[in-house]
């Protein structure tokens, strides 16, 4: 071991595709609140920010993983549980407002998994802008069930890393063992 494995730069955020895809349902949610509810409603507000901190988190997580993979497994665990809100928020509005929530197997919960795997995020947020509320609605949750998923597989990778190397106080003792041996 050198002095150039201590710190592991994780790399940057913004090419994590669970990044790209938490912008994404930031974006959708963004303006989906913003139409959804009438101004002053805390709803706004609550979507709004779990939908912010699920993307923020993954950006804290992945910088605090250079130095603390577990507080960066933390942080994205955050993220995951945000988001887990956002998903009931979506699920609410359905439910409330008398609309039906795409089933997995139908024709359009399909389409947009497909989509949402292989589209734009410029080409879904447009495509989000264009129809209605309880579209909109189902389009997230199907985006948030897709990062759910992505979030998992990260969590299981960073946990891989962490029984692998350790915690950063273990790697600095080991580092400093080696160190004085030489």
């Amino acid at each position: 071991m050198n002095d150039a494995t201590l710190i592991k730069p994780q790399g940057d955020h913004r090419n994590l595709i669970c990044y790209r895809k938490a912008e994404l349902i930031y974006d959708i949610t963004y303006h989906f609140a913003n139409l959804a509810f009438v101004r002053g409603d805390r709803t706004v507000d609550q979507m709004i920010q779990a939908a912010r901190s699920g993307k923020q988190n993954i950006v804290e997580g992945n910088a605090d993983a250079e130095t603390s993979i577990e507080m960066g497994i933390k942080l994205i665990n955050v993220a995951k549980a945000s988001l887990k809100e956002l998903l009931t928020d979506y699920e609410d509005y359905l439910r409330v407002n008398g609309y039906e929530q795409w089933s997995d197997g139908s024709d359009k919960f399909i389409a947009m998994r497909k989509l949402g795997v292989e589209g734009s995020s410029q080409s879904i947020l447009d495509i989000a802008k264009s129809r209605p509320l309880d579209t909109v609605a189902n389009m997230a949750i199907i985006l948030l069930k897709q990062e759910d998923y992505l979030l998992h597989k990260l969590l299981t990778s960073l946990s891989e890393q962490f029984l692998e190397d350790g915690g950063f106080k273990e790697k600095m003792h080991r580092m400093r063992v080696e160190r004085r041996a030489k």
